[in-house]
Order: C-alpha cells, then structure tokens, then sequence
C-alpha cells in the first residue's frame, strides 16, 4: 500500500500508459496521411480508443483515490496558494481533453461515412452518409483539441520539472514507477 503522500501503483500505471499512448496517437496523426497509410490510420484510432477507455477508467479511479496533498518546502510555500488551483484546473482540463479528442476521432470517423472499427473484434457502422464540409470541420476540431493536449500536457510536464528542479519537492518523484517515500526508505 502506497504512503498518503504518493500516487499508488494504479494511478502511475494509468498515468504512464496514458502518456504513452497520447504520444504515439499524436504522431501518428501528424505523420499519417490517411488516404495513402490505412495501417497509420488504423492504429491511430485503436490508440485513440485505448485513450478513451483508459480516460473513462482513470476518472472514477481518481475521485475514489484523490491524489496526495503536496508537501510544501521553505521555496515553494508561498507558491501552493495559487499553483494548487491552476494546478487542479489543469487536471480538470487535461482529463477533458482526453475524453473529448477520441469523441471527435470518432464522429470524424462517422462524418467521413466510414465505420468505427474495435480493436479488430468488429466495427460501429457510421450513424449517417458522408458529410465531407461536417468531416473537415470535425478533423479541424479534432486537429486543434489534440494539440492542445499536447501543449498542456507539455506545461503539465514542465510545472513537475519545475517543482522538482526549482522548489525542492516531490511531486515528481510521487508519480514516477518505482520511485516513492517507500523506496527511498528501503535504501536507507
């Protein structure tokens, strides 16, 4: 059982393969031109589908084991009354993102008139025919909200780098594998 002041195993499970995914998704979807990579294609949207799940896991997970307080230093206490906040809004936003852009993938992929295909175990046959203005409206959407994901999650990963480099915490440390209050202990 994890220490109350860092993320359990589940949570840097779900965090980690999370970020692995977001990554992979939005390379494939710059570097697939999906009328001459179907294979690119078809990846893509596995991992977007994988992302999805893996959002609509992490949130009842999250609320039914909130993450730990952070341990303020001598630095950086003055800063957790205003960083704390942004902090929380950025999860916020960060966990919407991850909901929202496989959403748009998928109705891009209905818009398109093409069914949404599961892992190889069958499809969802497209609701409606072929739109191409809705389904370059939707890629638009699409495109812009998985960049923003990325930003974020970019300013997401620098704020812990700061916290670690700058203010001496452990916020970092509290959400890497196999690094915790536990295992600094056991090296004692």
């Amino acid at each position: 059982m994890p220490a109350h002041d860092e993320y359990g195993p589940v949570a840097k499970s779900l965090h980690w393969v999370t970020v692995l995914l977001v990554v992979l998704a939005w390379t494939l979807g710059v570097l697939n031109d999906d009328a001459t990579q179907p294979l690119g294609l078809l990846t893509h949207i596995w991992v977007g589908l994988s992302i999805l799940v893996l959002a609509v896991a992490r949130i009842p997970w999250r609320v039914a084991n909130p993450p730990p307080k952070i341990v303020p230093t001598e630095f950086g206490r003055w800063l957790i009354e205003w960083t704390d906040p942004v902090s929380r809004v950025m999860h916020y936003v960060l966990y919407g993102l991850l909901l929202a852009v496989p959403v748009f993938g998928i109705v891009l992929q209905f818009a398109k008139g093409h069914p949404l295909p599961l892992f190889g175990f069958g499809e969802i046959a497209s609701p409606w025919h072929a739109d191409k203005v809705l389904a370059h409206n939707i890629k638009e959407i699409h495109e812009v909200l998985a960049n923003l994901l990325v930003i974020l999650a970019t300013i997401h990963m620098t704020a812990a780098l700061v916290h670690h480099l700058v203010f001496g915490d452990d916020t970092l440390k509290r959400m890497l594998p196999g690094v915790g209050k536990r295992t600094e202990r056991g090296a004692q």
